[in-house]
Order: C-alpha cells, then sequence, then structure tokens
C-alpha cells in the first residue's frame, strides 16, 4: 500500500490522459512547497530522498515478470522534475527574491524536463530500455540533469551571461 502511494505520488499518477505530465505539474506545487519552507538544501535533501524511496517502492510495487514501467507510476517524475527546478530554487535564494520572482525558470524547468522525458535522447534512452526499476528513476534523474543545464543555459542567456 505504501508502495503504490509513493510511486503514484499520492494518487496523481492515476490522473489521465498524461500521468507524467500531471506528476510533473504535482512535483512543481511540492517544490515550491518544500523549497519555501526548507530553501534549497531542504530540495536537495528531499531530492535525494525520493529518488531512494522511489527506486525502492518501484521494486516493491512492481508485479514478478511484468512492466516495472507502469503508467501510473510518476515519482520519477517527480525526482527529475525536482532536479530541473534546482538551479532555479537556487538562483532565487541566492538572490534573496521570492521563488515565484524566477517564474520564467519554473516554465522553462518544466517544459525542459518534459521534453527531455518524452524526446528520450541519448543517455535518458538508454536508461529508459533498461526496462527494470533502476531504468526506471533513471531516465528520469537523467532528464531532470539535462533540464537543469539547460535551465542553466536559458539563465546565463536571459542575464546575459552567454
Amino acid at each position: 500500500m505504501i508502495a503504490q502511494v509513493i510511486c503514484t505520488f499520492g494518487g496523481v499518477g492515476h490522473l489521465r490522459p498524461a500521468s507524467g505530465t500531471w506528476g510533473s505539474l504535482a512535483a512543481l506545487a511540492a517544490a515550491w512547497v518544500i523549497a519555501t519552507l526548507t530553501g534549497f538544501w531542504g530540495l536537495v535533501f528531499w531530492t535525494v530522498v525520493v529518488v531512494f524511496a522511489g527506486l525502492g517502492a518501484i521494486l516493491s510495487y512492481a508485479e514478478p515478470g511484468a512492466d516495472v514501467d507502469r503508467s501510473e507510476i510518476v515519482i520519477d517524475e517527480v525526482a527529475g522534475q525536482w532536479i530541473a527546478l534546482l538551479p532555479v530554487v537556487y538562483g532565487a535564494n541566492a538572490a534573496g527574491a521570492p521563488l515565484l520572482a524566477l517564474w520564467p525558470g519554473w516554465v522553462a524547468a518544466f517544459v525542459l524536463f518534459r521534453l527531455f522525458d518524452i524526446v528520450k535522447i541519448g543517455p535518458v534512452g538508454w536508461a529508459d530500455r533498461r526496462k527494470d526499476a533502476v531504468g526506471v528513476m533513471l531516465d528520469d534523474v537523467i532528464a531532470g540533469l539535462f533540464a537543469a543545464i539547460g535551465v542553466l543555459a536559458l539563465a546565463a542567456l536571459a542575464h546575459g551571461l552567454a
């Protein structure tokens, strides 16, 4: 039961259509709450917790011999989305700005993460093709890292640092 709650991020994974997108949207709201209450390092901490708790939950939730990458499993999207948001939260905290003052960064993190998660280029696709619990989590972690790099690049362009 707890594995299902974790895997579906409290049931969000049951929303249709596009459960992964719903998971990413829910992750945005949760990240805002976490970052507001605990700052950048709190979001880092909870991202690490979600990666490992999510991996364990996926292993427990998967039925033997069945597809481990079931559509209702969105805890991997939560982890990836939070990774994509880390530069935005860091930037807001470093500037002493309200989190939502950097709303273009939130939008960029969401769009880039969804893009990399859906297109699955390079190592994202490699991880996805593993077809195991590690691959389920790893493809979104890598997509989140790619999105975070994209967010940093866009911020550099927007602020004339490039």
